[in-house]
């Protein structure tokens, strides 16, 4: 799975971080919120209300966007109609992706969370609302790619075509075959038992025995699962794991992360590199969406969303 959309959340960020900060040395805070808030527009059922145009507009302030309510009430449509169909396909990022994006966004500021919270509050955004638009952010890629992905697939005459741009040689890649290690942890637990589930499983790396006789090693432990991922090529990594998959080497494991699960890790069950159609296929795959990213947003992405505009019952109060 490759995911995208950071970069913009990054380049939003930056606005806020310097608006805010600039706010918050001359003293001269704003608010949006409204003394109550009305209906404004029902999409599908759902409600959007005053509070929230107020809030993004407040939001296109801090990124010195123009377009006001019009503008506000626009891209609060499209989040909703995307929310629904990152719920309906199942390909959200987690609450903890979320808040690491969140935190990670306020340091590259060199801001804490706590600070780039006040600035957000200040300035009549919220951290729910800024939140929120991380979390569409972050899954849109990913419900895009989950309905275009297949329909990409190059044929056989354009995978000679590429290889012979390349010198005629297949590009080599690296094969992982993976399995993920979960340190289950209730939701009702979360809080008060994280820390102790993290040391449990950084402490049973070194006694990982390897995949063959996984389920045995986890039975050792309470609350462990292990799942095969199967084949999966570098190119399509997850980003959250590919820094660690990288970093293990010839290591048996990773390193861990606290995720909507629990505590996990991947084993790495074999690794070689592999110059196969598939393969090339792949990397080709890869080589084009990167391409896509640096030029702009997907066209699928916006194909997709038209396509919802269509179908969805959009009512102006």
């Amino acid at each position: 799975m490759i995911m995208g959309g950071k970069n913009s959340i990054v380049r939003v960020l930056s606005a806020i971080a310097l608006a805010g900060a600039l706010s918050l040395a001359t003293g001269t805070a704003t608010t949006a919120t409204a003394a109550a808030s009305s209906v404004e527009v029902v999409v599908n059922g759902t409600v959007i209300t005053s509070g929230d145009v107020a809030k993004r507009v407040a939001f296109l302030r801090l990124q010195r966007q123009s377009g006001g309510a019009a503008e506000a009430k626009q891209q609060l449509v499209d989040e909703v109609l995307k929310r629904a169909e990152i719920a309906r396909v199942q390909q959200s990022v987690s609450t903890d992706e979320v808040d690491a994006a969140f935190a990670r966004f306020a340091s590259g500021n060199k801001l804490s969370p706590e600070q780039l919270g006040k600035i957000l509050e200040q300035a009549g955004v919220g951290i729910d609302h800024f939140k929120q638009y991380i979390a569409v952010q972050m899954s849109w890629p990913r419900v895009v790619n989950f309905r275009y992905g297949n329909a990409s697939r190059l044929s056989g005459g354009d995978l000679v075509k590429r290889m012979m741009q390349g010198g005629g040689n297949k590009p080599v890649t690296t094969e992982y075959f993976l399995q993920q290690v979960i340190f289950v942890i209730p939701e009702s637990k979360r809080g008060a038992i994280t820390a102790k589930r993290q040391a449990e499983a950084n402490a049973s790396r070194s006694k990982f025995p390897g995949c063959d006789t996984s389920k045995a090693f986890a039975a050792n432990y309470r609350d462990v699962s292990i799942r095969s991922l199967g084949r999966i090529l570098a190119q399509q990594l997850p980003e959250d794991w590919k820094p660690l998959v990288e970093k293990a080497g010839d290591s048996m494991t990773t390193g861990t992360r606290v995720t909507e699960k629990g505590v996990e890790y991947l084993a790495i069950c074999k690794k070689r590199q592999v110059n196969d159609d598939a393969a090339a296929e792949i990397v080709f795959r890869a080589e084009d969406l990167g391409k896509k990213k640096s030029g702009g947003e997907d066209p699928n992405s916006a194909k997709y969303l038209e396509e919802l505009r269509s179908k969805a019952q959009i009512v102006n109060k």
